[in-house]
């Protein structure tokens, strides 16, 4: 048990969605008094850093209806239940943009909102990749356009706040402080 632990007293369900649960937690705190935690149960997700070989990102754009706004973000989407995360990224890269990476590469895994949400975000690095006709095809409810951007117009587009999100902003951190671009 760790000094700042919070036992679970009750936990109350307030909704089951398609992609998310909401819960209500009952806690014992470390110093003997109660609160409550309001919690996003998330089933994880993955994101994809993919790089053609003229070293440009793919990126894509989309609507965003929690902001009601587009955002241009690195290829993403949520882990089906009982899928392996490289596979879900492969099937996400496909999916949304028809390309297939020769190369994978798990780089990181980080949690998104830890202070009430326990998504965790697994990070993939996707090269040699290959263009299919014959693509997986994108899920009926999502719309995006694809991008094939160069680190310095995708940091124009950071500047523009067209890129707000925060997958997209580490890949392409992670981008320029590992020389991949």
């Amino acid at each position: 048990m760790h000094k700042f632990e919070e036992k679970t007293i009750k936990t109350e369900s307030i909704f089951q969605g398609k992609v998310i649960r909401l819960q209500v937690d009952d806690v014992l705190l470390p110093d003997g008094k109660e609160a409550k935690r309001e919690l996003i149960k998330h089933p994880g997700a993955v994101c994809v850093v993919a790089l053609t070989a003229e070293k440009k990102i793919i990126l894509v754009e989309q609507y965003r209806k929690a902001l009601e706004r587009p955002l241009v973000e690195v290829p993403a989407g949520k882990l089906e239940p009982g899928e392996e995360p490289e596979l879900s990224a492969r099937r996400e890269l496909e999916e949304e943009t028809g390309y297939r990476p020769g190369k994978m590469t798990h780089v990181q895994s980080f949690y998104t909102s830890p202070g009430f949400a326990d998504e965790l975000v697994h990070v993939f690095l996707a090269e040699e990749l290959v263009k299919v006709e014959d693509g997986l095809a994108a899920d009926e409810d999502e719309f995006v356009e694809l991008m094939e951007v160069t680190i310095e117009e995708a940091e124009q587009l950071l500047q523009e706040n067209r890129i707000y999100d925060a997958k997209t902003m580490w890949a392409l951190q992670y981008l320029r402080l590992n020389g991949l671009v």
